[in-house]
């Protein structure tokens, strides 16, 4: 059985792609590797786009298939 799970990608200007990787810490914490990165479900990721999304970068949700 495969489930759908989410990573959020964050951009900031000129910079490599970013994955977030903590969500508990106030900004969140972020990695450029992207195997690091929190896998969540939509609604965590869907708050996390919205919290990002009033700072200066561009914000993405990835579906990622993972067995379960």
């Amino acid at each position: 059985m495969k489930n759908t799970k989410f990573i959020v990608k964050v951009v900031r200007g000129t910079r490599a792609a970013e994955y977030v990787q903590r969500i508990d810490r106030s900004p969140v914490q972020t990695t450029f590797k992207r195997h690091l990165a929190l896998l969540m479900g939509k609604l965590t990721a869907e708050d996390v786009v919205s919290s990002l999304g009033n700072s200066r970068c561009i914000t993405e949700l990835i579906p990622i298939q993972v067995h379960g």
